[in-house]
């Protein structure tokens, strides 16, 4: 976090990668694997002023081996810019932040996004993390999820629901949600275009936290059978 010009940072991140309803599966990305999620594009992404700070900033988050999730800016009088940022396989550490913070506070002062002062704000996406790329969808299979659409669908622009699955249709890549019981005691579905959203997030649940901490564990198992440093824990620091 950076208050104007010139001051020090002051970092936070968040709880962590996403988690699933199911058991995490615990994997290695190969190199490949890694690049093509830096390639991967965001199919839900911001408008105007955000819009201009992502694109300034993705290209620098991209050379430090890191992907833009969302960036968020609070217009009033003490003005914010949260960048959201991850690495291709969910992690991100404080030291990535770190990293981030040095990159782009340069290159926002080059840039002078903000009027005034403003504070940046550095951070992994969180356990009830924005989705907004394709693999995010398909990684939050089994996961409640809260959803707006630009588009409404049936005069609806609101939802709420599980992801069931999610399908490309007629080059269109479509999320399966399942809604809430009915009055009639039945449950609905409902097809929502990706491209078609403004905004996307996974709801904060019991069954979500639990995954989001088998996954952790299961890093640290593998991180210590591999004896490699395991992540270390996430919280705010100053």
């Amino acid at each position: 976090m950076r208050v104007g010009p010139g001051r020090d940072p002051l970092f936070f991140i968040a709880a962590g990668p996403m988690g699933q309803s199911s058991a995490p599966q615990v994997f290695a990305p190969d190199a490949s694997a890694l690049q093509d999620g830096l390639d991967e594009p965001r199919l839900i992404a911001e408008h105007g002023l955000a819009q201009r700070i992502g694109r300034a900033a993705e290209s620098a988050l991209r050379g430090l081996g890191l992907r833009l999730v969302r960036v968020k800016v609070s217009a009033s009088q003490n003005a914010t810019v949260q960048i959201m940022a991850e690495r291709p396989d969910g992690i991100m550490t404080i030291e990535d932040c770190e990293r981030a913070s040095d990159a782009l506070s340069p290159l926002f002062d080059l840039e002078e996004p903000v009027q005034g002062a403003y504070r940046l704000e550095i951070s992994s996406p969180g356990i009830d993390r924005p989705l907004a790329r394709l693999s995010d969808f398909r990684r939050a299979l089994g996961c409640e999820a809260k959803i707006e659409m630009a588009v409404p669908v049936a005069g609806r622009k609101r939802f709420r629901g599980v992801i069931e699955a999610v399908d490309v249709e007629d080059g269109r890549q479509i999320a399966q949600l399942r809604l809430p019981a009915d009055e009639a005691g039945e449950a609905a579905s409902v097809a929502l275009s990706i491209a078609d959203m403004s905004e996307a997030r996974l709801v904060l649940t019991d069954d979500l936290i639990r995954a989001a901490l088998r996954r952790e564990k299961a890093a640290k198992k593998e991180a210590k059978a591999n004896k490699r440093p395991a992540p270390k824990p996430r919280g705010k620091t100053t």
